[in-house]
C-alpha cells in the first residue's frame, strides 16, 4: 500500500492506493471469502509436525511459576489443537507498571512506531497527597466470540480452532475495519513508520525480519505486513516450539500467566477459578480469554 507524508511530516495512505485497495475489497467481498475461507479452515486444521520442545528439569515442590507454566505448555502441545483453550491471566495486584512487557513484546516482535501489541494503561485514585495508580496490561483478548472477525471483507481474519485470533497479512487489505469493530482497541495499523526514519539511515534493526505466524517478514517498500491491521497473537510462533509468550518471561513481578485453560492442572485453570477473577467488558458478549485478578 502506497504512503504519502501530510503537511505535518505523518505517514498516510495515497488516495490512489486507497481507491485500488477498495476495489479489490468490493471484489474480495463478491468472490474470495469463500476461497480464502477454505483456505483458513484447511491452514488451522492441519498442524505442523511438532518441535524438539525445551529439555525442562524433573518436576520440584514450589518450582519456579515459569518452570511450571512450560511444562503446561508442553503438555498441551501434545494434545490436538481443538482440544486446547489458551488464556492468560493477569495479576493486577502484581503489576508495577514497568512496562517491561511492552518493550519486550517491541523487540520480539519488531514493531513499528505505530503499532502497538501490549499497552499498560494507567489508572489514577484520590487526590494528591493521598494518589495512588492501578496498572492494566492489554493484550488482545482473542475472544470466543470476536467481533474483529465478521466485518473483515475478505475473511484476513479468524479464530483458530484453539481460540487463537490470527491475521492473514497477505489476505489482509487495510480496510481497519477490524480495528474499528474491536471494543478494545487491540488493533493497530501498519503505516510503515520507523523509529529512525528522520535520520541519515534507518536502522538496520528496524528492517529485521519478524516471524510472526512462523515466517520472516521483512520490512521492505510496501510489502506486508505494511498497511495491514496488527494485534497480539499471544506470541503464537513461540508457544507453538514450547515457548511462553514473550511478555510472561519478561514480567519482572511473575504478574502474567499463560496456558491451557481445558487442563485442570494447569497454573491458569487454578487461577481463573478464583473468586477476584474478572474479565474487561464481559457484558459486550465476546467472552474475552485475558483474565485479569483483583
Amino acid at each position: 500500500m502506497a504512503l504519502e507524508k501530510d503537511k505535518n511530516g505523518e505517514n498516510q495512505v495515497g488516495r490512489r492506493a486507497v481507491l485500488e485497495k477498495i476495489a479489490s475489497a468490493v471484489f474480495a467481498s463478491l468472490v474470495a471469502p469463500a476461497v480464502l475461507s477454505e483456505t483458513a479452515e484447511a491452514a488451522t486444521e492441519q498442524e505442523q509436525p511438532l518441535p524438539q520442545l525445551p529439555e525442562l528439569p524433573p518436576p520440584q515442590p514450589n518450582e519456579d511459576l515459569l518452570i511450571r507454566m512450560m511444562r503446561d505448555l508442553q503438555r498441551a502441545l501434545k494434545k490436538p489443537m481443538e482440544q486446547r483453550r489458551w488464556v492468560m491471566v493477569i495479576d493486577l495486584r502484581k503489576c508495577v507498571g514497568c512496562n517491561a512487557c511492552t518493550i519486550a513484546c517491541i523487540a520480539e516482535n519488531k514493531l513499528p512506531p505505530s503499532v502497538v501489541y501490549r499497552p499498560v494503561l494507567q489508572e489514577e485514585f484520590g487526590k494528591y497527597p493521598n494518589v495512588s495508580k492501578r496498572f492494566l496490561p492489554r493484550p488482545c483478548m482473542h475472544c470466543d466470540n470476536p467481533p474483529c472477525t465478521p466485518v473483515c471483507p475478505v475473511k484476513a481474519t479468524w479464530k483458530r480452532p484453539d481460540g487463537i485470533v490470527v491475521i492473514d497479512y497477505e489476505a489482509c487489505i487495510g480496510c481497519r475495519y477490524c480495528i474499528t469493530a474491536c471494543p478494545y482497541g487491540a488493533r493497530s495499523f501498519d503505516f510503515g513508520d520507523y523509529y529512525t526514519e528522520d535520520t541519515p539511515e534507518i536502522a538496520p534493526i528496524e528492517k529485521a525480519p519478524s516471524f510472526e505466524y512462523h515466517e520472516a517478514w521483512e520490512r521492505k517498500g510496501h510489502e506486508s505486513p505494511i498497511g495491514n491491521a496488527r494485534k497480539c497473537h499471544f506470541c503464537l510462533h513461540r508457544i507453538e516450539r514450547g515457548l511462553l509468550p514473550q511478555c510472561v518471561t519478561t514480567c519482572i513481578g511473575r504478574a502474567t500467566y499463560f496456558g491451557d485453560a481445558n487442563d485442570p492442572e494447569s497454573l491458569v485453570s487454578e487461577l481463573i477459578s478464583k473468586p477476584n477473577v474478572m474479565r474487561l467488558k464481559e457484558e459486550l458478549g465476546a467472552e474475552p480469554k485475558v483474565y485479569y485478578l483483583i
